[in-house]
């Protein structure tokens, strides 16, 4: 199976943004949907956004809807989450992960749905 790797983590001030990438071993979850999740510690980890194979369908949790941006390249083998206005609430450890069933029309918001997660990147948002 394919190793994921998360990257471009790092502290940023409040109100400023970050792109982080996930870049996969090899072509395998070109045929599934991938996702972002996040933990801060102390808490949960949490569903961030998700996107199917082809890039049709993108969902977002109500918490980023509207400032974050996930998007893929297939050719790349590569998946990225633009992080846009970032609050402290947004600080966590950000883990990108493949849906467990291929070519999924829906996006899954459970992170139980996805497995193969990256070891994270950190994502620290100072005020």
């Amino acid at each position: 199976q394919a190793q994921l790797s998360e990257s471009g983590g790092g502290m940023v001030q409040a109100g400023g943004s970050l792109r982080i990438s996930c870049v996969v071993s090899d072509d395998t979850y070109n045929r599934f949907a991938m996702g972002w999740s996040r933990q801060a510690p102390g808490q949960e980890r949490e569903f961030v956004a998700g996107i199917t194979w082809d890039s049709d369908t993108t969902s977002y949790a109500d918490s980023v809807k509207g400032r974050f941006i996930i998007s893929r390249d297939n050719a790349e083998n590569t998946m990225y989450l633009q992080m846009n206005s970032l609050t402290p609430e947004d600080t966590a450890v950000y883990y990108c992960g493949a849906d467990r069933l291929p070519f999924r029309r829906i996006v899954m918001t459970t992170v139980s749905d996805y497995h193969s997660w990256g070891q994270g990147t950190q994502v620290t948002v100072s005020t």
